[in-house]
């Protein structure tokens, strides 16, 4: 899928920087101007068992593309920013194993991306290119710091100091799913790397299910008591439907993820002391379009407050990112243009 070049050369201002956000299922590409404005934009499948090389090779491909469609000069695109799931060892550019790129453990796709590229190539975690995009063009853009959550399969972190994206020694910083909220319990679920009691395991759509599928199996009355009957499966978005025809279940199962979102916030915003908390990714509950979306935000909020230290209890912000899913190769961008600069 490709758009139409959203503004014209003429009117984009110099430098020009590349964009890239590498998922399991598709890989995000955008030509993004000095200003943060998107000229061009493609998706492109990720088959991810044709290996590393393979993708790298076909994200140039694009990128020569994009460049063409959009009218630009290839010598005014100065760098890439390139963003992939983690783990990852981003001064030597390595991947390492993310669970959902099996066939490209352990490959120096920097180095390769810049290979067929062409161009210099900033790498980085995408969560954290992510943040950058919703700090540089997004909710964030007010704010000195920030805290991004992602919510999804997993939860993500990205967290945004002025222009310093925390990265930590050994680039696991800003990884926010994983901070412990219920350490103590021997049945607490487990999060994607198979940890208990981590804000992750409580709070990604897997822990939605979970919990949803144990009140069912408890006996608990629910419109979703239908779905397993049927052989369909639940999923956030059939719990998210049913919480807004009424179903208790459904509301309550929400209401409890925005607890636990809100225990990990305390314990960030305590560490931090950021301005915002922007929360992003598929499962926010239909966000701010959504009435259940803003009582799932209102709850968090309402969770977090009482529990901060006085100071902070007026000041920190709670909102919804604002990019969906451009925020990634806008975020990969802008971080290849801090580059640039230094």
């Amino acid at each position: 899928m490709s758009s139409v070049a959203s503004r014209s050369p003429a009117k984009s201002q110099k430098p020009y920087f590349v964009g890239i956000d590498v998922g399991g299922t598709n890989i995000k590409i955008g030509l993004v101007d000095d200003a943060g404005q998107t000229l061009g934009y493609h998706t492109i499948p990720t088959e991810q068992d044709r290996g590393a090389e393979d993708a790298c090779r076909r994200m140039a491909e694009v990128v020569g593309n994009l460049i063409a469609e959009s009218g630009v000069d290839f010598a005014d695109v100065v760098r890439v920013g390139l963003a992939t799931p983690g783990p990852m060892d981003i001064p030597s550019g390595m991947i390492l194993c993310p669970g959902n790129l099996p066939g490209w453990w352990n490959f120096p796709i920097r180095e390769r991306a810049a290979h067929h590229l062409q161009l210099p190539v900033t790498f980085n975690n995408d969560a954290n290119a992510a943040a950058y995009g919703e700090y540089w063009k997004g909710a964030g853009a007010q704010f000195h710091s920030m805290v991004l959550l992602t919510l999804g399969t997993g939860i993500g972190g990205g967290i945004i100091i002025g222009d310093l994206l925390i990265e930590g020694a050994h680039s696991c910083g800003s990884e926010c799913g994983h901070i412990l909220v219920d350490p103590r319990r021997d049945d607490a679920p487990r999060d994607t790397l198979g940890k208990t009691g981590s804000l992750e395991a409580y709070a990604c759509a897997t822990g939605v299910v979970a919990r949803t599928e144990a009140a069912l199996e408890a006996g608990t009355k629910s419109l979703l008591a239908e779905k397993p009957a049927t052989g369909k499966e639940i999923t956030p978005r059939i719990v998210a439907e049913a919480a807004e025809r009424g179903d208790e279940l459904a509301r309550q199962v929400v209401m409890d993820t925005a607890f636990w979102l809100a225990i990990g916030i305390v314990s960030l915003v305590h560490t931090i002391d950021p301005d915002a908390v922007v929360l992003g990714g598929a499962m926010t509950f239909g966000g701010a379009a959504s009435p259940l979306g803003r009582d799932f935000l209102q709850r968090i909020r309402d969770e977090v407050r009482p529990r901060l230290l006085e100071p902070l209890r007026d000041k920190l912000q709670i909102e919804f990112a604002t990019l969906q899913g451009d925020a990634g190769y806008i975020g990969a961008a802008g971080l290849a243009r801090l580059d640039s600069r230094r």
